[in-house]
């Protein structure tokens, strides 16, 4: 089952003076692990437990396929945020159905930590 209707175009990227979004494939893995793990104890206080402590370059190589997949049948959306010049994985941003009544969709996202006090959680928060 499709999360949202298959006429909908489903955006391939939103792109600005500072970061670009699109679509979080497999070959991102190398620089996504390095964000992930550089980023630790920020994306505990996302998701709470201990993730990602233990990862591995193939478990997160499996995250990646998924949320690719994902994507692709149109259950969820996994963007990548990067520079403009694909050089480094600045975070992620998720659109999954929502499980909460009333609501159709939930947003969570993340930033590498070494960009947090410069406010980049907050500037994807703020773009439409």
């Amino acid at each position: 089952m499709t999360f949202i209707p298959n006429e909908y175009r489903v955006p391939e990227k939103l792109e600005t003076p500072e970061f670009r979004l699109r679509m979080l494939t497999v070959n991102d893995v190398v620089k996504d692990y390095d964000a992930v793990m550089s980023s630790v104890e920020h994306c505990k206080t996302i998701w709470g437990g201990q993730w990602p402590e233990g990862l591995t370059l193939e478990q997160n190589l499996v995250d990646l396929g998924w949320h690719q997949k994902e994507f692709q049948t149109r259950r969820s959306f996994a963007y990548t945020v990067v520079r403009l010049d694909e050089s480094r994985v600045l975070g992620c941003v998720y659109i999954e159905p929502s499980r909460k009544p009333g609501y159709e969709a939930e947003v969570y996202l993340w930033a590498r930590q070494s960009e947090l006090s410069g406010g980049l959680e907050d500037r994807l928060y703020a773009e439409d």
